[in-house]
């Protein structure tokens, strides 16, 4: 029975895979470049490979660079913008600076080919998918015809999401801005690949809301000696870790099964585990009931395509950049 329940599961996920038309916001549509750029995608995809052939730790902040900009201003490439208080310079942005080069290039050729056609904001959130199936996530359709903003600035970051969030905290970000439990969860769960520096999470170990020298008693007993090898208490703060325990170069679900364990990094991933609606969720994308990693892809590529819908310009708002890095 449960081996049918499964396969009758595994027919649904598939036949309700994303789709072109998934949460399509007005003026995007699958294909938009195919007319006026017919490579497009192709170019922002041999580029993110050919970076992520030097370098594969490129493929998280490829990931988080669409997330951080779509959360602030929404999907319109105000991260990229160079300038003494533009959002690249705050704090929650400054370890992404190594994807910065990738969509430069990505622009670059797409300019050579087709000049002042794709916009940068389309090209953040093409290599931020083609991104997660380097990393053996599954694809999943892009819409495109984003335009670019005009305004970049540093303190329009103050709500980003923090590793320190309590999860009301991360509901009422999210949900701030369109996105729900399910939503939040999911998109999280792109923790599943990418590190972290000792200095988010070091007080879980050492000074846990302030209780002089105990640690996080969430954290697995077993697991704790792991963590304070690799950080200790008098260590770098810049040293980092994988946020995702023993699998942190893959797209799957072993982050879920981490927050389980009591093997979360981030205070903020453990806070999934304790709360009953989030946790609901990830109980949802372990073991034969998410088919084994296919739900959590599958819901990973709806959540992606919610979340690049976030405040997108399109039509006669915004430009086109000529150069991701500077306003026209």
């Amino acid at each position: 029975m449960a081996c049918l329940e499964a396969a009758i599961f595994l027919a649904f996920l598939l036949a309700t895979a994303v789709s072109p038309a998934f949460g399509q916001a007005g003026g995007l549509s699958v294909g938009f470049y195919s007319s006026s750029c017919p490579r497009a995608e192709k170019i922002v995809k041999q580029t993110v490979r050919d970076h992520f052939k030097n370098n594969s730790a490129i493929a998280p902040k490829l990931l988080r660079l669409h997330f951080h900009d779509c959360f602030v201003q929404g999907c319109e490439g105000s991260i990229l913008i160079d300038g003494n208080d533009a959002e690249k310079t705050a704090v929650p942005n400054l370890s992404l600076a190594p994807a910065f080069p990738v969509i430069d290039d990505a622009k670059a050729r797409l300019e050579a080919e087709c000049p002042g056609v794709v916009s940068c904001a389309d090209i953040v959130t093409l290599a931020a998918r083609d991104a997660v199936v380097l990393t053996k996530g599954l694809f999943w359709p892009v819409s495109t015809g984003r335009r670019d903003g005009n305004v970049s600035s540093a303190s329009d970051t103050l709500n980003l999401p923090s590793p320190f969030d309590s999860i009301d905290t991360q509901k009422q970000t999210f949900s701030d801005l369109g996105l729900d439990t399910k939503d939040l969860v999911t998109l999280v769960g792109g923790h599943t690949i990418g590190t972290t520096a000792c200095q988010f999470f070091s007080d879980r170990l050492y000074d846990f809301n302030n209780t002089n020298g105990v640690s996080d008693p969430t954290i697995s007993r077993s697991f704790l000696p792991k963590l304070e090898a690799l950080c200790p208490q008098n260590g770098d703060g810049n040293d980092r870790v994988d946020l995702d325990w023993g699998s942190g170069n893959r797209f799957d679900v072993s982050y879920f099964s981490n927050l389980g364990k009591g093997q979360a990094i981030l205070d903020s991933d453990q806070a999934l585990w304790a709360d009953k609606s989030t946790r609901e969720v990830v109980e949802g994308y372990l073991g034969l009931g998410g088919l084994l990693g296919l739900r959590f892809n599958i819901e990973f590529g709806n959540s992606m395509v919610k979340m690049g819908n976030i405040g997108v310009l399109t039509g006669n708002n915004g430009v086109v950049r000529k150069v991701c890095s500077s306003f026209n």
